[in-house]
């Protein structure tokens, strides 16, 4: 189905233009979209942007910038399902958000069918780190940030043991993804996440670019170009057997 036809369809709604998608998912098409007179003989490469507040089960409040789970979940699948679809680039600029709908994201791209990399731009922070350390390669520009914290929580909270066991195994939960999914190791990741003496409001640690990459958490400082060559060098070998 054309994704850039204005023709309605069978129920009689407007179908959706390049603009509408642009504007809900962020992205101009769908993996459907692709078509066989745009097929790139290097291989057609899916872009998928995670942007401002990954939204889970809750809604932000208006005036936030949000990327929404059950938007990316289901282009994720049609993705990863779709032969037209070569490989994934993940692109990021997020300041965090639902820790859950942001490990969910994260295990889809980790066992995506097909090559994935990923480009951390602006920030990739919080439950950033796990989306970007899941794709096979990563890549982090020189000006990129990722801020590493414990797990929070606003609202009531019962003050109970179990809550507190309840924080520690979501928090080890992620600690567990990122050093399952990339070369730093669970002791340096717990001494980061619990620093002190970086951050003047809270715990944690700011790292930009080529610290992240000196740390084991992305695997190479680079942007698009570098990002799109490492992606089509994938396709490559995987065509070649």
């Amino acid at each position: 189905m054309d994704i850039y036809s204005d023709q309605q369809n069978f129920e009689g709604e407007q179908m959706p233009t390049a603009g509408d998608n642009l504007e809900r998912y962020g992205q101009i098409d769908f993996p459907e979209g692709l078509k066989s007179e745009e097929d790139n003989p290097r291989g057609n490469i899916w872009y998928l942007p995670i942007i401002g507040h990954i939204e889970g089960h809750m809604l932000m409040p208006p005036g936030h910038k949000t990327t929404k789970y059950e938007h990316i979940i289901p282009m994720l699948l049609h993705a990863a399902e779709n032969p037209k679809v070569d490989g994934l680039l993940v692109v990021l600029n997020t300041v965090g958000g639902d820790v859950e709908a942001g490990l969910a994201i994260a295990e889809l791209i980790k066992h995506f069918t097909k090559p994935t990399v990923s480009l951390v731009l602006g920030g990739g922070h919080s439950i950033g780190v796990p989306l970007a350390v899941a794709a096979e390669y990563s890549y982090i520009a020189p000006s990129a940030a990722m801020t590493i914290h414990p797990v929070r929580m606003n609202g009531t909270m019962v003050g109970a043991p179990q809550t507190y066991d309840y924080f520690n195994k979501m928090q080890d939960r992620v600690l567990d993804f990122v050093t399952s999914n990339s070369k730093i190791k669970n002791k340096r990741l717990r001494e980061l996440m619990m620093d002190t003496a970086s951050l003047a409001m809270d715990m944690g640690t700011f790292l930009i670019g080529e610290e992240a990459v000196k740390e084991g958490l992305i695997d190479e400082v680079g942007g698009l170009f570098s990002a799109m060559e490492r992606l089509y060098g994938m396709i490559e070998e995987i065509r070649a057997e």
